[in-house]
């Protein structure tokens, strides 16, 4: 039993070391991943900056500025100018076709010019990494002068997926972890190693558990582990109906799997091993289980 324990406490220290250390990582790794997040976007607001700006300069406008850039949602901005000014529709397509190349977050996005005054869309257009699937409309037409507000909605992608999923793989391992470490943390029917309970006298035969034999005035009869531990079962609770379903699942559970005549076939060995006392006998109980009978 000791033994039994100190291995246990081994494997539970190791395993809770184990997912100790990889929790650690993940979250070194998050804040790693969050400081490159951060980066790109304030890159990619630069970016957004200077698609304001290099409009402007083709509206002729080299003196009003483009007010800060307004993060909308999590993959939405929207460029703000202080002055009105106008556009050609394909020097927009084009300038943020070129810069927004330079934003490595960046694959898909859709653009919409909205009027200031009721938010209405003068003029959209969507861009795809697959230039086959890009949907731009109304290429070369100048658009008036007015008040616009630029939205670009970007498709979530890039380091905010990543770090997402290598969290939830983490969590996933280490569920997966704790799963193997409940399983090897089961209990089991154990054989006493004190000297006090290794003995067990049943009539005029002894049991000696720990090292698995059976032990008459003739001779000496060696136990398989699983017959020995089935046997302790009984021992340990004499004259008492034990269930099948206690013994199949104390005995079989942790490997895996049950096979219902495996249990009949250990009590057919033991009945033939004990069979030298007919003051012993291991009885069925119909219905319930088995009993070990032991009558002076």
């Amino acid at each position: 039993m000791l033994n039994s324990q100190n291995l246990l406490s081994g494997k539970r220290k190791y395993l809770v070391g184990l997912m100790f250390l990889f929790l650690v990582s993940a979250i070194c790794l998050a804040f790693t991943m969050t400081d490159n997040d951060d980066f790109a976007i304030a890159r990619r607001e630069v970016l957004l900056r200077r698609i304001g700006h290099e409009l402007l300069l083709q509206s002729g406008d080299s003196a009003s500025r483009v007010l800060p850039v307004k993060k909308i949602t999590e993959n939405e901005y929207q460029i703000r100018f202080e002055n009105e000014f106008t556009f050609q529709t394909d020097s927009l397509v084009n300038t943020t076709r070129r810069l927004l190349a330079k934003d490595p977050l960046t694959s898909d996005y859709v653009v919409n010019v909205l009027n200031c005054g009721n938010t209405s869309v003068a003029y959209g257009y969507a861009m795809s990494k697959n230039t086959k699937d890009d949907i731009v409309a109304c290429i070369g037409r100048k658009q008036p002068k007015a008040c616009y507000r630029i939205n670009i909605k970007f498709k979530p992608t890039g380091i905010n997926t990543v770090k997402n999923g290598y969290l939830l793989g983490g969590l996933s391992f280490l569920a997966f972890i704790g799963f193997i470490f409940l399983r090897s943390a089961k209990p089991k029917a154990t054989l006493p190693d004190n000297n006090h309970t290794n003995l067990f006298t049943l009539g005029s035969v002894v049991f000696d558990a720990k090292n698995r034999k059976l032990i008459t005035n003739e001779k000496t009869l060696d136990l398989t582990g699983t017959e020995t531990r089935v046997l302790l079962i009984f021992a340990l609770s004499p004259n008492q109906t034990i269930e099948r379903s206690r013994l199949q699942k104390e005995i079989w559970e942790d490997e895996g799997v049950i096979v219902g005549r495996s249990l009949d076939m250990f009590i057919s060995k033991l009945r033939k091993k004990l069979e030298h006392d007919p003051n012993i006998q291991i009885v069925v109980i119909r219905g319930k289980g088995y009993k070990l009978n032991i009558t002076s």
